[in-house]
This record gives structure tokens, sequence and C-alpha cells, in this order.
């Protein structure tokens, strides 16, 4: 009798909540029982309000059960759970739960699925189809599949990646590089950490075929520091990588020192080569002039996890989801007050109100939704009311939000946006780089006159005030951190007055 495969997430949030401890019971209980069972750390489905997510492999798909405790895996053998038996914890196939049947998933087929630093499990689901077609194709022509394709940076601006590509193919033959950069840093964001733990090599994939499509053959992960499971997974993933040579394009990585800047790619590049994480003044773009001065093509994380999918079935299976220009999947992930958080990856299109409410099942606390803030720290606030929205750049951009990186964070009723809007500042002020004046200054002095208004003084004045350092620093900054930092700021003022001491 062959043994039963069971699979306990090695995700860092399942670890967090006890994973690991999970899957030793599991181990102990087997031995003691003597049952043979194989068991596979996987990645995580992204239902975290069911993690530990424990699933077993049966003659009809995958069972799942959850949240185990260690107390639990006892019963859970008692009650039949290697052959999908009926337990208090139990949802049935895991493919069948509604959170998770839902989804349209391209660039997360995988997570959850495989044995992340299994090169052999990750072919056997589709990986490396991607590559092996790109190889057999002139550069030129991969390029042209993904700007047909319609792929737009994840990283937060939504630019075309295909013209990205084209113009770093366009310099002359020489070192080039590809940039992966995690250094995923906006509040309730985790897609990038959950894809580096679970299909780390759908990454490296990625960048591979960007290296062949601009002639490449060196690239950087830069991943934040606070990510040390991403982190051990890349360095073992990119050696496995390595030493079975799918393609000679090598992959270095590299940990950031937690500045919240280096997200943005020139401050990142800085960060690289071992300087200050500042922001570069543009021209010239990284594509012509990027790491030691090289032509560079910068991509976040998921942007380029889509990569392979997009060559292994071409541009127009990918086009075929999405809606206007935001074509394509995105990973959503739910954060904050919420009761069914994690992550859902679904084509572009999607309300904000599917999301908070079918997805995320509305707030954890029972409490009253009043606001939702997209696209991380300096996204905006979008009142409770307006949740129908649809999720694309440019039907949030004409709402006055944007996508960011995926990121959605749900407050309660219990929320002060006058406070939230103070927090703008100051985290603008924190985690500026200093290299601009409209930046540095101006977060520092929004902070102040926020104090101001939320002690009651000379109320109206001081707004007048918080609306001119917004003006300011939308149109003077040098990059987005402070560019955008008023957009939290201006939507709580405009959404919720009465918090500001306005009727």
């Amino acid at each position: 009798m062959s043994a039963v495969r069971i699979f306990v997430p090695v995700d860092a949030a399942a670890q967090s909540v006890g994973a690991n401890e999970v899957a030793a019971a599991i181990a102990r209980e087997a031995a003691q029982r003597g049952i043979a069972i194989e068991l596979v750390r996987n990645g995580s489905r992204g239902m975290f309000w069911l993690e530990p997510l424990v699933e077993v492999e049966t003659a009809t798909g995958r069972m799942a059960y959850g949240p185990v405790a260690p107390d639990d895996v006892a019963s859970l053998f008692d009650a039949g759970f290697l052959a999908g038996g009926t337990h208090p914890l139990g949802h049935g196939l895991t493919a069948a739960i509604p959170y998770f049947a839902k989804q349209e998933r391209l660039s997360f087929a995988r997570c959850g699925v495989i044995d992340p630093l299994d090169l052999a499990d990750y072919e056997a689901h589709g990986g490396l189809a991607g590559l092996h077609r790109a190889l057999t194709m002139q550069p030129q022509d991969v390029v042209a599949e993904i700007t047909d394709s319609g792929l737009r940076g994840r990283g937060g601006a939504g630019f075309p990646t295909g013209i990205k590509w084209q113009t770093a193919l366009e310099q002359p033959a020489g070192q080039k590089y590809v940039c992966a950069n995690a250094d995923e840093g906006d509040s309730g964001t985790f897609a990038d950490r959950m894809l580096m733990e679970g299909d780390p090599f759908s990454l490296i994939e990625g960048m591979a075929i960007a290296g062949h499509a601009i002639g490449a053959d060196t690239g950087y992960i830069y991943i934040r520091s606070e990510y040390p499971h991403a982190v051990a997974t890349m360095h073992r993933a990119a050696a496995i990588w390595h030493d079975a040579a799918p393609s000679p394009f090598r992959i270095e990585i590299r940990v950031g020192g937690g500045a919240y800047i280096c997200g943005e790619e020139s401050a990142m590049l800085e960060s690289l080569e071992g300087k200050r994480g500042q922001v570069r003044a543009k021209p010239p773009i990284p594509a012509i002039s990027g790491l030691f001065g090289k032509p560079t093509v910068v991509n976040n994380v998921l942007t380029l996890a889509a990569v392979g999918d997009i060559m292994a079935k071409g541009a127009a299976h990918y086009r075929d989801f999405g809606m206007g220009r935001s074509r394509g999947t995105q990973a959503f992930q739910l954060a904050g007050d919420v009761a069914r958080g994690g992550l859902v990856e679904k084509a572009f299109g999607v309300t904000l109100r599917e999301l908070v409410e079918d997805f995320g099942g509305g707030t954890r606390s029972g409490k009253p939704l009043r606001a939702v803030q997209a696209g991380g720290p300096l996204g905006a606030y979008i009142p409770a009311s307006a949740l129908d929205v649809a999720m694309d750049y440019e039907a949030l951009a004409a709402a006055g939000a944007m996508l960011g990186h995926g990121g959605i964070v749900l407050f309660n009723d219990s929320v002060d946006m006058a406070k939230m809007a103070r927090f703008a500042f100051e985290f603008c002020a924190i985690e500026s780089c200093g290299k601009c004046t409209p930046c540095r200054i101006g977060a520092v002095r929004g902070r102040e006159v926020m104090d101001k208004v939320i002690a009651g003084e000379d109320r109206a004045s001081n707004l007048a005030l918080v609306e001119d350092l917004c003006e300011i620093m939308t149109d003077g900054s040098l990059c987005a951190m402070g560019g955008l930092t008023p957009m939290p700021v201006l939507s709580a003022l405009r959404h919720f007055p009465e918090d500001f001491g306005r009727e």
C-alpha cells in the first residue's frame, strides 16, 4: 500500500499559526499508528483564515481540513481523514471551497499544489513550458508576445511590460540585467511573499524568459529583509535552478535593509549597487541606463510570474481575462478587519464589493464597514457606499483611487479618518529618502498641521494648509512616495469630512 500524501503549508503565514507543530504532530501520530505517509510542505492556498490548512490526497481529490491545531491531529486520524473522512474541521474537496472555486488562478495556479522546491513537480504542473517555447523564438517575437498579452506592471504603476522590454531590447548588445522587485512593503500585501515561498520557480522562469527577450544573462531578486522564509526559499530555488540548468540565465538573491523607498525601482537599483536607497532623477530610465549603468528591466514579482503562463499558452489566452486596458488577472490581498483574509486571484473587472463581501465576508469584528484602503499606505480610502467600483486601473483612477499592488485593507466604524490622514504624512516622513524637498519637508509639515487639526486648533485655516501641502507634494515630488501621499489624505477629507470638524 502506497503512502498517503498529506500537505501542510510551509508558508510563513501558516507557520505563524502553528503549521510546523501540526506537521510534526501528524508525523508522530502516523508513526505511532504504523501508518505510512508522505508529508509534503507545500505553499499556502491563500485562505489564511483556515490556516494551518491540512490537505489529504484521496482518490476523489485533495480534501481540506482546517484550521488544524496539534491537539486536533489524533481526532483527524480517528475520523479516517487519510481517506477523506468526515470531521468538524473538514471542508470537503479543496477545489470546491467557494472562496477558492470562484477564483481564476493563473499566476497562482501551482501555489499550494506543488512542493515549492521540487523542479520536477513544477514541470509536471506546467512549469518550464513557457521557457522552452521562448527559447525557440527570436527575442523580438518574445517581446511581441508579451506586448500582445496586454501584461502591465503589477507593482502599482501599471506600465505596459512589453514596452519596457522593447526599450531594453533596442539598446546595444552587451551586459544587460533583469531585476525582480520583491521589496513588498505595502500594508496588507503578501502576494509576492506567498508566491516566492509557494512557487519560486515561476518567478525564476519569468526572469529567464525576460533575459532571453532582452539579451540579459543575469538577474537579481531584491527581497525585503522582513521576509526571511522567502529569502531562504529563493536561495534554495536558485541553487536548484542552476544545478538543473534549464537555461543559462543566472540568478542572484539580494536582501534589502528595510527601507520602504527601495520598492521604487531606481532606489532599489541604488541599493543593489551598494549605495543608500535614494530615488534617481529620470531620464534616463532603467531600461536604458539601470543597474551599474547598463540596460535593465525592473519588474515586480507578480509581473514576472505571469510571463511563463503567457508564453506557454499564448498572448490571446491571457488577454481573454480582464477588461479595457487591464488584461489578465490580479492577485488581490484582503487584510485588516476582514472575516476571511487571504489572497484572491481574479480577472480585472471584479468589483471591490465582490472582493470585500463575497470573498472577504465583511468585517471579522462584526462592526459596520466604514472604509477600505486600496493600493497600500499611499492608496485612497474608499467609503463603504462606493464599493461597486471595478478593480481596474482606469476605473479606479477615475474614482480617485488606485490599484497599487492589489492590497485591500478593511476598516470598521471605529476608525478615525483624521488620524489615518495624519498617519499618511507620518509614514511618508519616516520612509522618505530625503532627496526632494516636497516629500522630505512636506510630509513633516503635513503631520504637524494634522496634529493641530486633530487638536481642534484653527481647523479651517489648517485644513486649507493641508490641501496646499498636498498640491505641492503631488506636483513637485521626485517619485510616487511624496507624489501619492496626498491621495489617502485628500480621500479621507473628501469622504469623511466629519472626522476633520467639517460639516
